[in-house]
């Protein structure tokens, strides 16, 4: 099983449309918040990995909308790697609504390994210390 990491946020009223529940756009950085914590809780983070050379450019992403959160609510994102290739990754999140735990959204973002000019790099090769620590990810090994 793998490793699954959360992310606890309330929602800002800033991130509501006119119905006064959380516009589909604002989903996406949430996705990427968790994504950050989710790599980090291994000791990395995405300025390290560009510092070193790697870049994780969006390839593919997708969401299903369940149901609304509101402003002021406070919502759970589980984020985990459910796929890893020597040259692609792709997560999975859930948004959950802290005070039932109801699932309200799912996600999906896919990404390539890239170089500084954007290139795709084969990770296992080129950074084979981020590549394991990837593969324990994703394997769910701690």
């Amino acid at each position: 099983m793998s490793y699954i990491s959360k992310t606890n946020l309330t929602v800002r009223y800033s991130e509501t449309d006119k119905m006064g529940i959380v516009h589909h756009s604002r989903y996406y950085p949430w996705f990427e918040i968790s994504r950050g914590d989710f790599i980090k809780s291994f000791g990395i983070s995405y300025n390290q990995m560009e510092n070193d050379g790697i870049y994780m450019p969006l390839t593919e992403t997708g969401a299903k909308y369940i149901e609304g959160v509101g402003y002021d609510e406070e919502v759970v994102i589980t984020c985990k790697m459910v796929k890893l290739t020597v040259v692609r990754c792709e997560f999975y999140y859930e948004v959950l609504r802290a005070s039932d735990l109801k699932l309200v959204t799912t996600g999906r973002t896919a990404h390539a390994f890239c170089d500084t000019s954007m290139k795709p790099i084969n990770l296992k090769k080129k950074y084979p210390q981020y590549y394991e620590i990837f593969e324990k990810l994703v394997c769910g090994e701690e």
